[in-house]
């Protein structure tokens, strides 16, 4: 029986009492071991001034891919709306020097916005009312609404550093056209060809990040190119994003069909309490950032008090969906993810307070899904 792929997204979180540099070692070390185990691809998501040290993936795909020896490594993604076409392709264009046939050139749409005028915080965002639901038993809960976080002055600050004073957000089809034409090595401007130096040779694919029935769907589908579609972090609208991915897909040079990989959040350990008390303190951290202070330093377990009632109903939907439990319990519920959304490939991510407890969780759920090394 065909195993489907199943790959590793990585933020480097930072747990509480540790640091940056903790982290980032805590990466290679994961990468290294999930090489071992036989994952396909090793991700790193893009995140600013929030207690994760992946803020700058390029730099960090390259120090994965040096310490590693063929698994695949690349972005989850890098958001283009805090850059330029040209800096993309160069600066993954360099990576596929160094390591052909590795790098994954994962894009998505970046969340933020001209700075607003400044107003007192808003209240708490919080998931929209609506029926919770299952499809084929995959749960899929209310969407969340996160326009009061989006006016949150955090987030007003975030943008202004992340985006030029004045700038108009750039549009992401436009910015794809660009990079396309950058790899591909037909990019003019004003009737000059320029060539992207590396990065121009045709050899890296994008890969379209995206979470509802919106714009990344439908230009990823259009433009023929592979979609990740988000199911940890909207669970909500997953389904939906890739069932517009699939009904705008067109047949390129690249793809000659519709290529789904799906995320799920998941905490495997040896028998279901284990699992249960590790993730515990997952959703304090989902609410540290729905509350508008950016993510803390991941908590410990052992020290959290459990959330109230206010405070679970702002990521009921985040812990709900989180996959947790032992090898057969999650190995089943990434099964049914896979089933319900047809998904070629599946991505995972697992955050714990302790890293040799994240290290097992890969590590059981890779020998539980018939990996092999």
């Amino acid at each position: 029986m065909t195993v489907t792929p199943l790959s590793i997204l990585d933020l480097s979180p930072i747990s509480a009492g540790c640091d940056a540099v903790t982290a980032l070692r805590n990466t290679i070390d994961l990468a290294q071991h999930a090489e071992r185990w036989g994952y396909k691809r090793y991700w790193l998501a893009e995140h600013h001034f929030v207690a994760v040290a992946s803020s700058s993936p390029a730099v960090l795909i390259g120090q994965i891919a040096a310490a590693t020896d063929h698994i695949r490594v690349g972005s989850a993604a890098v958001q283009i709306g805090h850059t330029t076409p040209i800096a993309v392709v160069e600066s993954f264009g360099i990576l596929d020097a160094f390591y052909p046939n590795r790098i994954d050139m994962g894009l998505g749409r970046s969340g933020h916005r001209r700075k607003e005028a400044a107003s007192s915080p808003p209240p708490a965002p919080s998931p929209a009312p609506g029926p919770w639901r299952e499809v084929d038993g995959l749960v899929i809960p209310p969407p969340f609404d996160p326009t009061p976080l989006m006016k949150s002055d955090r987030f007003r600050a975030q943008a202004s550093v992340l985006t030029q004073p004045c700038a108009v957000p750039p549009d992401f089809a436009d910015q794809l056209t660009d990079i396309e034409a950058l790899l591909d090595g037909t990019y003019t401007v004003n009737g000059q060809d320029l060539h992207a130096v590396p990065g121009g040779d045709g050899q890296l694919t994008p890969w379209i990040f995206g979470s509802t029935r919106g714009q990344s769907a439908e230009v990823a589908g259009a433009r023929g190119l592979p979609f990740v579609a988000s199911y940890h972090i909207t669970p909500a609208t997953a389904l939906d994003a890739i069932g517009a991915y699939r009904e705008a897909f067109r047949p390129s040079a690249r793809l000659a069909r519709p290529y789904v990989v799906v995320s799920a959040d998941v905490v495997v350990a040896e028998d279901s309490a284990t699992a249960r008390h590790l993730a515990s303190s997952y959703g304090h951290w989902v609410y540290s950032i729905r509350s508008g202070q950016g993510a803390i330093p991941y908590p410990d377990p052992d020290l959290c008090e459990p959330l109230t009632e206010d405070q679970l109903g702002l990521v009921v939907d985040r812990t709900a969906t989180q996959f947790v439990g032992n090898p057969d319990e999650v190995a089943d519920r990434l099964e049914l993810l896979r089933r319900a959304t047809g998904a070629d490939e599946l991505v995972i991510t697992s955050v714990t307070h302790r890293h040799a407890d994240r290290l097992r969780s890969h590590e059981l759920i890779a020998k539980r899904w018939g990996l092999t090394g």
